[in-house]
């Protein structure tokens, strides 16, 4: 039985049809309508029911395919594949970005302390003697389902940070609030498969992919604020980014 769409279409509205129709499925996968695995109505059946033409419905349909939301397969049809995370590269937060995408995320915090920095962390951040770092790890949802593990080490001359403000608040709205202001980030994104104890906490198959990014960031006085190190589910989530010709 295939899903059938009920998907808005003002034709006053400058927004392209095809585009509308993109924007109308997107919705849906969002907020869990189209759960992963529905089947859709054909393009031919679908244009007749809203009204659009069917290379319309195929333009729509191609962008949803391309954008990983949407997979044609042969004897099937077209089926949703997951409502993934996709993240601008910017300077943002998950937390950030997931609001912004209109997910619910919430924090699990699996870890927390004070302490030394080891001499790795202590290059990244560029210490001087006598900092010390709040090292936690953090268990990332969104709608309830687990999405990411976050590793970070943040200087304590920068914030104070707690175990209650990490479990309620994203980090970046707590270092926003301290009054740091972000300049620039080094970002490295990767791949990897799941450790054992990885799969466990993100309810994945053990050596199931992840997508890695390690990431240092730099407020506008040019100290190293935070480094991290996150997985993320790699069938929940991607980086988008845009290519400039030189």
């Amino acid at each position: 039985m295939s899903a059938q769409l009920d998907i808005p279409i003002d034709r006053s509205s400058p927004v392209p049809l095809y585009h509308q129709v993109v924007q109308g499925i997107e919705q849906a996968i969002n907020d869990g309508s189209l759960p992963a695995g529905t089947r859709l109505e054909n393009e031919i059946e679908l244009a007749q029911r809203l009204n659009l033409s069917r290379p319309t419905m195929r333009k729509a349909m191609d962008e949803l395919v391309r954008s990983g939301l949407l997979v044609r397969k042969r004897g099937v049809g077209t089926q949703v594949v997951s409502s993934q995370v996709r993240r601008h590269l910017e300077l943002s937060s998950l937390n950030d970005d997931l609001m912004r995408a209109g997910k619910k995320p919430s924090t699990t915090l699996l870890s927390f302390s004070h302490e030394e920095p080891d001499e790795q962390v202590k290059e990244q951040l560029q210490l001087p003697a006598g900092v010390k770092v709040y090292h936690f790890t953090r268990l990332r949802s969104a709608g309830g389902k687990p999405l990411a593990l976050m590793e970070n080490w943040v200087r304590d001359d920068a914030v104070e940070l707690s175990e209650a403000s990490l479990s309620t608040h994203g980090l970046y709205d707590l270092l926003r609030g301290a009054g740091i202001n972000f300049r620039l980030a080094q970002q490295r994104i990767g791949a990897a498969n799941a450790s054992t104890e990885q799969a466990e906490a993100l309810g994945m198959e053990p050596h199931a992919a992840l997508v890695t990014m390690q990431r240092t960031a730099v407020d506008d006085t040019g100290r190293n604020v935070e480094t991290g190190s996150h997985v993320y589910r790699a069938d929940s989530y991607s980086f988008e980014m845009t290519l400039v010709h030189r």
